[in-house]
């Protein structure tokens, strides 16, 4: 897990959220609300065929749109069976934690690749990268 994940807030720019993507070295980046809690999450994918493809403006878009739902989570207690499993469940490959109310860190794949043997790291990159 990388711990502490910054956050774009609700009001922020599509282009403002991508720069602090890249500045951060990252494809995801939690959105929070005016109180601090998670809202969302905006990757590099949803800047790219959701906003860029379809002609949005990205300096007058706001990442409040990226907004859909309540957001998939793992909790900070949870083990790595239970991350894998809420990653191949929902499709996602990054997963905001949460201790309580609290956004601790992000869970990316390679998080996870990192601690398993090889032939589990292609197990899990291919039931993630399965279409629906």
């Amino acid at each position: 897990m990388t711990e502490g994940a910054a956050c774009a807030t609700t009001d922020q720019t599509v282009s403002e959220a991508a720069r602090r993507m890249r500045d951060l070295g990252v494809g995801a980046l939690p959105i929070c609300d005016d109180d601090g809690r998670l809202a969302g999450v905006i990757t590099d994918r949803d800047i790219v065929v959701n906003c860029v493809a379809e002609g949005h403006d990205v300096t007058e878009t706001t990442v409040a749109g990226y907004v859909t739902g309540k957001p998939v989570t793992i909790g900070a207690d949870d083990d790595v069976a239970e991350a894998l499993r809420t990653m191949v469940d929902h499709d996602v490959r990054r997963l905001p934690v949460i201790d309580g109310h609290d956004l601790v860190g992000m869970l990316a794949q390679a998080d996870i690749a990192r601690a398993l043997p090889p032939q589990q790291v292609g197990e899990l990159v291919g039931a993630i990268s399965e279409p629906g």
